[in-house]
This record gives C-alpha cells, structure tokens and sequence, in this order.
C-alpha cells in the first residue's frame, strides 16, 4: 500500500499554488490558449466553402456558355449573367471573413464563447455560399443551353438565378448578425 508523506503531497500541490486565484481559474476557463482558434477556423471556412461554391457555379456555367457560344455566338455577353452571379457568393465569404478576422486577438482577450460565434458566423456564410454557388452552376449551365434554343426562356432563368443567389445572401445575413453578437 502507497502511503503519501504530508511534505511530499505538499511538494507536489506546489506548483497548482499560483492558480489558485477565482480570477485565474476564471480566466483559463473563458480565456483559454486555443480559443482564438476557432475565430481562425471562422474566417477559413467563410472564405474557403463560398469560394469553393462560386468556382464550381463558374465552372459549371462556363461549360453552358462554351456550349451556347459554338450554336449562338450573338448571346455570349447575355449568358455571362450566371458566371458573375457566381463570383459575387465568393465576395459574401470575403466580406464575412475580413470582419471576423479583424476582430481576432490574443488567447488573454478572445474567449472561447467568441471562438465559437466566429465559426458559426464563418460556416453560416461559407456553407450558404456552398449551395448557391452549386445551385448557380446547375441553372446556369441548363438555362444559358435552353437560352439559346428559345431567347423567352432568359428572363425564368435569370429569375431563378436570383432565387439561387438569395441563398448565398441568407447566409451574409446570418453570418454578419452572428459577428455582432456580444456575449462576453
């Protein structure tokens, strides 16, 4: 049987002494190393999803425009409407991110409950981005092929565009709002 000397559990306690503090153990649980982390992890993902979506809306809707251009060469400059909806998903992600990470600061000041309001903001607008930039891709593509066979199907699928794009905005709204919240 182990039997502990008092010195030495005293030796041992010794170090734990310096924080022993309310105000310290307050702080390492609020305030811990790794918060700032997830305000990182924040901006990666608002930038990293929305730009992922709006090159894969570009690219999509690029292969319709390619396609249009050899049967109607006329309508290239119309049918450029899904690629730059598209790019605008990519600046929502931007904007998101630049705030978030303007906001960032050392583990004493950022807490861990900021941490985490700056992932959700991030993934918010990253994850919506995501979506609307697929959705841009998919309409786009089919809707500029269609365009160019029947010139009345333009203003359903600039319609739907739209509608596409509102989902990409969803998530700025979201993710903006998220950033404001003050919970410290």
């Amino acid at each position: 049987m182990l039997e502990w000397n008092p010195e030495e559990l005293q030796n041992l306690l010794t170090p734990l002494n310096k924080w022993d503090t309310t105000m310290e153990i307050r702080n390492m649980e609020y305030y811990p190393l790794y918060g700032p982390f997830y305000g990182v992890m924040g901006v990666a993902a608002a930038i990293v999803f929305s730009a992922f979506g709006a090159a894969y809306g570009t690219a999509v809707a690029g292969t319709g425009i390619a396609a249009t251009a050899v049967m109607r060469p006329e309508l290239i400059l119309k049918s450029i409407i899904p690629v730059v909806m598209a790019g605008i998903i990519a600046i929502y992600g931007l904007v998101v991110s630049i705030l978030i990470s303007g906001s960032l600061d050392t583990a004493e000041t950022y807490s861990l409950a900021k941490g985490y309001i700056h992932l959700s903001a991030g993934l918010s607008v990253g994850f919506c981005g995501l979506a609307a930039g697929y959705a841009i891709g998919v309409v786009g593509d089919i809707g500029v092929r269609n365009t160019a066979q029947q010139p009345r199907l333009f203003i359903g699928m600039i319609l739907i565009l739209i509608f596409c794009e509102v989902l990409g905005l969803y998530g700025l709204i979201v993710g903006i709002y998220m950033y404001t919240v003050e919970i410290d």
